[in-house]
């Protein structure tokens, strides 16, 4: 990386940094817990609008991988969900009326709450519909995981996006509150992904999978980016650029090794494809708060007009994370 790319890498970094604090201002708080963090415990960051019927499991899910505390940012719920999370005891919510898209997808406001509270933790930021699995997560758990990166002055951790579907139509199952959303969700695509280098930031960018097939046929590359580095040890001078896709400084993006090696990963189970899907995409479509002018949810309800399956005679049924590894989709490497 010359000189140059460099220094304009650290000014944008203290520009991101610096626009957190303004927008910080957007944020009330509802419920604020975090002085019962402890110098040891493993943050959760997440935003949210009107997703109360996913909450039980997610908090559920990552209270069990080993997770003490979550903070979260509410943006406009009008289904219960603002005030059942702020009864949680290990629970921080902020809430905002402003603008999802001018925050930069709630980068902006998670960015703030990080550097606030999160310096010298592991933080694990995640959407609520995802959910991470790692090299032996059936038996460890993120403590361990955590534990083994600090020992090897690893500082941030990737996990692929790895979209899951159901078997027949995205709304021929009921979902309930609390239920384990992959009792529905248990099919992937194995392959159809396409992989590329970003020189300037330094991470894979990857894209394919159902929703580049079904949704994005003739534009492959408008497809969702899958590569996320959601686990990171937070330190104050970091900030998210894009979502979870990249960050600031440009070491902490060099988590994936492109030839399917040794670097060790994981992937995000993404159970955005339950019977909700349909009434929650029209919902952010209509709402027009997503990236690009919320062209993906655009394809989506263009498309679920049409057919609403994405199970294909290429679709692989889920079984465990050995699985993913062996097909390549995730990497022990060098964690035995």
């Amino acid at each position: 990386m010359s000189v140059a790319t460099s220094y304009r890498l650290r000014i944008e970094r203290k520009k991101w940094r610096a626009r957190s604090i303004r927008k910080s201002r957007e944020l009330s708080p509802v419920a604020n817990r975090t002085a019962q963090i402890k110098a040891d415990d493993i943050l959760v960051f997440a935003t949210l609008r009107n997703e109360s019927i996913r909450l039980p499991y997610f908090l559920e899910y990552y209270r069990n991988l080993g997770v003490d505390h979550f903070v979260f940012v509410d943006n406009k719920s009008d289904d219960g969900g603002r005030d059942y999370l702020a009864r949680q005891p290990d629970v921080s919510l902020w809430s905002s009326k402003h603008s999802y898209k001018r925050s930069r997808f709630g980068v902006d406001w998670l960015n703030y709450l990080r550097m606030k509270y999160a310096h010298g933790h592991w933080c694990l930021t995640v959407d609520i519909d995802e959910f991470l699995i790692f090299p032996f997560c059936d038996s460890r758990s993120l403590v361990a995981l955590t534990d083994w990166l600090d020992a090897s002055s690893i500082r941030s951790f990737s996990a692929m996006l790895l979209d899951m579907y159901p078997k027949g139509s995205v709304d021929g199952a009921p979902y309930q509150a609390g239920q384990n959303p992959f009792e529905i969700l248990n099919w992937f695509d194995s392959g159809n992904y396409t992989f590329k280098r970003n020189n300037v930031y330094g991470n894979l960018w990857i894209q394919g999978g159902p929703r580049a097939r079904a949704f994005f046929a003739q534009k492959p590359e408008r497809a969702p980016a899958l590569n996320k580095t959601p686990l990171v040890k937070w330190d104050r001078k970091y900030v998210y650029t894009s979502s979870t896709h990249a960050l600031l400084p440009r070491g902490l993006n060099l988590v994936y090794d492109e030839w399917g090696g040794e670097k060790t990963s994981g992937c995000l189970m993404h159970a955005k494809f339950l019977d909700t899907f349909g009434a929650k995409a029209q919902e952010e479509l209509e709402r027009n708060e997503h990236f690009a002018n919320s062209h993906e949810y655009r394809a989506y309800a263009a498309n679920l007009k049409d057919n609403s399956e994405l199970w294909c005679k290429w679709s692989e049924k889920f079984i465990n994370w050995r699985q993913l590894e062996m097909l390549g989709l995730m990497s022990k490497g060098n964690w035995a």
